[in-house]
């Protein structure tokens, strides 16, 4: 499948393996038990940078460690697995709703239309739906069909506020420094220090400060301060307050919830 797809143009990004918790066992024992699956992660073609890695989040999620190709989750089984009115399995090979929900929360957002061309019995379209996702499937089996169908609608979507999209430092508004001097969060004449108060520079009333005798941005002033090739000025500079010393990137962080609640 994977040299078919990079034939016609695709470009593989990753390829998943999903290693299962409880498979099933080789019963002959002439055999190593199959343990594991593996999902190919394409894009278009190689220069396409329009695809959806939701990366800030998986790595929250995983203890702020980051998410790593290799997926342990068990089998379909339990109530999620479907069953017929004879007991037996709907479908042979049914995936679990908890590898759908790692694919659709890694690679798309809310709102966006997931397809699966060879539905089975739904679960994509189950999670997608939960996960306020769009969905189309294509089934040629009618009772796989069927039994999807009544699936998905029994499916409530979750909150929108479970879902809103995690705002990383590059996706959020950008927000200048002098828009909190303009806004009065900070005064002309504040005077911002380090961490350990070892460094201070004056607040100008442009939105540039004042390190000695220098003058430019927080991040320009912040590496000099440091003797640093660089410096994130929000991260470094703070301001005095009644209740100890606060980071700037907490005022910064203010306009962008104001900005989003407009």
């Amino acid at each position: 499948v994977g040299s078919i797809m990079q034939d016609l143009g695709f470009w593989v990004l990753n390829d998943i393996v999903w290693r299962k918790s409880n498979p099933m066992p080789n019963f002959r024992g002439r055999r190593f038990t199959n343990a594991h699956e593996t999902m190919i992660w394409a894009a278009r073609d190689e220069h396409a940078k329009g695809y959806t890695f939701n990366y800030e989040a998986l790595k929250a999620a995983n203890d702020d460690v980051q998410a790593r190709s290799d997926w342990l989750i068990p089998l379909c089984t339990g109530d999620e697995r479907l069953k017929g009115d004879d007991g037996k399995k709907v479908h042979p090979t049914q995936k679990p709703e908890g590898l759908l929900a790692r694919v659709l929360l890694s690679s798309s957002k809310p709102g966006d239309l997931v397809i699966d061309p060879f539905n089975g019995t739904g679960t994509t379209g189950a999670v997608a739906k939960r996960l306020g996702r769009s969905y189309i499937g294509f089934e040629r089996d009618r009772v796989y069909a069927k039994a999807a169908e009544a699936r998905i609608a029994a499916i409530e979507p979750l909150p929108e506020a479970t879902l809103a999209p995690f705002m990383t430092a590059r996706s959020a508004p950008r927000v200048a420094f002098a828009e909190l001097v303009e806004r009065g969060l900070i005064s002309p004449g504040t005077k911002l220090v380090d961490a350990k108060q070892r460094h201070g520079a004056l607040v100008r009333a442009d939105g540039a400060i004042m390190f000695g005798d220098k003058v430019g941005s927080i991040h320009r002033m912040g590496a000099m301060a440091q003797g640093a090739a660089a410096c994130n000025g929000w991260t470094f500079w703070h301001v005095e307050t009644k209740k100890g010393l606060r980071l700037i990137d907490e005022l910064r962080a203010q306009i962008r919830s104001e900005m989003g609640a407009s």
